[in-house]
């Protein structure tokens, strides 16, 4: 008996240890995700600039390409719109293709495939269509690449009937979201902030989905939402702990999906604290902020807000190289700090004192 004991004990430790979630980068996260997509479904396949031999720009995809092989981690020419094409044109011949844009910017090229025939191709056919395809881009700023190479596009594409655009903040997100992905039958686009591939979190070896279309509440509070999807949530994340000493309870909501956008976590959230603010890296004008505000101020939560509704957003200009002028360009979680704390002290912003004791 007591070795069977033993036996039963050293097996429940062997299944515990490899179901239990393990630090994984953001990078190995999405790794882990394609190749799992891959061993499960051989229609799955990754292509892009230098994903193959040198194992992606950003070394995402690492080794994938002797487990695979060149037949399904393809290194291609420089020609994002012929990529895009590819991808639109084997999604609708059964394929599932991961497709990476070796820097979010270069999308503009691929724009016409993306826009006037992924998005479209399901609803012109009648739903007899469709472009399970997934586009993986890297972008935003903070490695001194400048204009070209640090933008935050991801608005645009929001902006389009027949996208989904997602952005993960997490490895445990990025590996859930790109696997729901390549799951869905319509065309997703992941935009992965260059600066948490590093980043490291816990993250379960088997396979999971993170669902398209829901917000995660990263932190509850009492005396203002603030709202931001990828590393403008982490930044809230740390603004909202400084803020903590200074007495002010921030509840922060981790978009992951744009398109389509949780707005009920949003509303709920805005309706127990009663102030508001959206924090993006893109552009603030024409953002994602400016559409959360008006879906707000369209709904009955508009009548809840005790202060207005503030953005805080990427300035209206392109990205500088200059290391100051890039994080001038873009908000910090100092600008958060700021932020949260004008809306606080703004007139009126304390006129219901019960809110902040329920």
């Amino acid at each position: 008996m007591p070795e069977a004991t033993a036996a039963n004990d050293a097996q429940e430790s062997a299944v515990d240890t490899a179901t239990e979630p393990r630090p994984l980068s953001y990078a190995e996260a999405i790794r882990e995700a394609l190749a799992q997509a891959m061993e499960a479904d051989p229609r799955v396949f990754l292509f892009g600039e230098d994903v193959g031999v040198y194992g992606g720009a950003f070394g995402v995809s690492g080794d994938l390409l002797r487990r695979f092989g060149p037949q399904r981690v393809i290194d291609t020419p420089i020609s994002e719109l012929s990529l895009a094409g590819a991808a639109v044109g084997a999604a609708l011949t059964g394929m599932k293709p991961v497709l990476e844009i070796q820097f979010s910017d270069f999308v503009t090229l691929a724009m016409e495939q993306l826009v006037n025939q992924a998005a479209k191709i399901r609803f012109m056919f009648g739903g007899k269509a469709s472009v399970p395809m997934v586009v993986r881009l890297p972008g935003g700023s903070g490695t001194g690449a400048a204009a070209q190479h640090s933008q935050s596009l991801e608005a645009w594409f929001a902006h389009v009937p027949g996208l989904k655009v997602v952005q993960p903040s997490t490895p445990h997100d990025a590996k859930g979201l790109l696997l729901a992905a390549i799951d869905d039958p319509n065309p997703v686009l992941i935009f992965e902030h260059k600066l948490l591939y590093k980043t490291k979190g816990p993250v379960p070896p088997a396979p999971y989905r993170v669902p398209i279309g829901t917000a995660a509440v990263r932190r509850t509070g009492r005396d203002i939402t603030i709202v931001g999807a990828s590393i403008m949530t982490v930044r809230a994340l740390a603004a909202a702990e400084r803020l903590a000493a200074d007495g002010i309870d921030a509840e922060v909501i981790d978009l992951r999906s744009l398109r389509p956008l949780d707005f009920p976590t949003i509303a709920a959230s805005v309706r127990k604290t009663h102030r508001l603010l959206v924090v993006h890296e893109g552009v603030k004008t024409m953002g994602i902020g400016a559409e959360i505000s008006a879906m707000i101020a369209e709904s009955d939560v508009f009548t809840a807000l005790d202060s207005p509704i503030v953005r805080l957003g990427g300035a209206d200009v392109p990205i500088p190289y200059n290391p100051k002028l890039e994080k001038a360009a873009v908000p910090q979680e100092q600008d958060i700090v700021d932020a949260v704390q004008r809306v606080m002290h703004a007139r009126g912003a304390r006129n219901s004192a019960h809110h902040s004791t329920h």
